[in-house]
């Protein structure tokens, strides 16, 4: 399999670049954090980013989206990342588009795809419930209530569930906590009666939120997928966000690097630029190999699953493993080089910082994923 991009791929990388250095800039990221932003994202950028078709990315033309794949989203996730521009991008355009295309059933994608398409209808996914990722640790109940079923639980670190419509809560309906059968995906309605839902803010400003269910009836057209084999759609779901997401922090790294790159070439000491120096060019040469390392690796992921391949959880974990290394290794390199200015809030190289490790934690981090490739792998 090629690891190019064909000319329409090229045309939306072009298109995402643009758009995010114009519409949604890293200043962007110091006003909302200043202002106290409540949503922590500017809604009339999502709202532009829909007419510019990145929120139905994902979706079928048939529900008004353009149906252009992961390859797509990724590229679109990576511009975003070079920006540090926040959105429902990850929670509803993945995450929640994945959800429903590959779980829902033919009235469940005509009710919420279209509005998902136009920016007009948000959502999270509600499955950690663990101090660190464990999708299989489940102890949300649901229990046969009348037609449908009555859940119970606590969930942690939902992205963006504090603007949600609707919560894919993953819950159980048979089995023990760790068990992977028994697991079964509901579409709940966030002002439900009996959900609560409080923010909570990352070390990057993103939005996240703590969900409690207590009580919460939902009907059996709720039911996404099948009940009590929910495991497999949870996995695809969520190895679509780690691919994506390993596009954000594969942009992320990227404009570190590229702007730790433009400062050494512009500061000075002992009279000369400090690009000059050989160790820092060895720093600076080695960081570039380990960018084009990731951004092989996420492509891989993406293209495997547009391609439905079997290997596609294993190339996501591979994408996030390292992708989220070399993260940490460009934003680390980015503020050592930039010097003690590097270290202060009035530079922007900071942010970048923040935003690699709030998203290598998000959906497992590098031991996480080695540990599953190693399982994939029978060892």
């Amino acid at each position: 399999m090629a690891l190019v991009l064909n000319d329409d791929q090229k045309m939306i990388r072009e298109s995402a670049e643009g758009f995010f250095k114009t519409e949604a800039p890293v200043s962007e990221v110091r006003r909302l954090r200043d202002s106290g932003d409540a949503a922590g994202f500017d809604r009339a950028t999502w709202t532009k980013m829909a007419e510019m078709g990145f929120a139905g990315v994902l979706v079928p033309e048939a529900h008004g989206g353009s149906g252009f794949g992961f390859v797509a989203a990724g590229l679109i996730a990576e511009a975003a990342g070079r920006n540090l521009s926040a959105s429902p991008l990850l929670s509803t355009a993945v995450l929640a588009a994945t959800a429903i295309v590959a779980g829902g059933s033919a009235e469940q994608q005509a009710a919420y795809l279209p509005g998902l398409a136009a920016g007009s209808w948000l959502a999270a996914l509600a499955a950690d419930e663990a101090p660190r990722h464990a999708p299989a640790h489940i102890a949300t109940r649901a229990e046969a209530s009348g037609n449908g079923f009555r859940l119970n639980g606590r969930k942690g670190f939902v992205l963006d569930g504090h603007v949600a419509d609707t919560l894919i809560v993953a819950a159980r309906t048979a089995g023990s906590d760790d068990a992977v059968d028994g697991i079964t995906l509901f579409l709940v309605d966030a002002h439900a009666a009996g959900v609560a839902v409080v923010r909570r803010s990352m070390v990057d400003g993103r939005g996240t939120a703590a969900v409690t269910l207590t009580d919460v009836q939902v009907d059996g057209a709720d039911v996404l997928g099948t009940v009590g084999d929910g495991w497999p759609l949870l996995t695809r779901v969520l190895d679509a966000g780690r691919a994506c997401l390993s596009a954000e922090m594969l942009g992320v790294a990227h404009e570190s690097f590229t702007r730790t790159v433009d400062y050494l070439k512009q500061r000075e000491q002992f009279g000369v630029k400090i690009g000059s120096f050989q160790a820092l060019q060895h720093r600076a040469a080695q960081l570039f190999c380990e960018v084009e390392l990731a951004r092989s690796v996420t492509l891989r992921a993406l293209t495997a699953l547009d391609a439905g391949d079997d290997r596609a959880p294993m190339f996501a974990s591979l994408a996030k493993a390292k992708v989220g290394a070399v993260a940490k290794l460009a934003t680390n390199e980015a503020v050592q080089l930039h010097g003690g200015i590097g270290m202060t809030d009035d530079f922007d190289i900071g942010f970048f910082m923040k935003r690699a490790r709030a998203a290598q934690e998000t959906f497992g981090d590098t031991l996480f994923h080695g540990d599953r490739i190693a399982t994939m792998l029978g060892y």
